[in-house]
């Protein structure tokens, strides 16, 4: 089965764009959005309106920074500190180019950290190139099922 990519986004603009991106990549990943960073947890989690989910973690997290209600530094630390996600591949996907952010993404463990291009066609190349990457060429962790594409 094809793994989700959960998405972590509170800006409709940014949370349009990205979806955009990534239909265009023509992925076949369902994109599961989160707009808090305790709604992500909860899907991580597999608590509250997501207990009943199918198990399993995502493909990739893709979250963003700056979050209402649990910011995206504390989601990662949060996944970071869980014996059942601490693999889990988490992109920073940000507009912030502040070192201090970067320094803690890398200090938690973050796999990658991303800052959202303006202009919108280097938008859509870089969040494709990242679903890409992350969702069919990275090599999951031991223990995750990898999609295979039948022939």
């Amino acid at each position: 089965m094809l793994k989700p990519i959960l998405l972590v986004e509170d800006n409709p603009h940014d949370l349009e764009l990205t979806l955009i991106a990534l239909s265009r990549s023509q992925l076949a990943n369902e994109v599961v959005i989160a707009r808090d960073g305790a709604e992500a947890l909860d899907y991580l989690m597999r608590r509250g309106e997501y207990a009943g989910r199918p198990v399993g973690n995502p493909a990739v997290v893709l979250l963003d920074l700056k979050l209402p209600k649990v910011d995206g530094l504390e989601v990662l630390k949060e996944i970071r500190s869980s014996a059942s996600l601490k693999s889990q591949p988490v992109v920073m996907l940000t507009s912030s180019k502040e070192e201090q952010d970067l320094l803690r993404s890398y200090e938690l463990g973050v796999n990658a950290y991303v800052v959202k291009p303006v202009d919108f066609t280097e938008f859509v190349r870089a969040i494709a190139d990242l679903g890409i990457f992350w969702a069919v060429l990275n090599e999951p962790p031991p223990g995750s099922r990898r999609y295979v594409k039948p022939k």
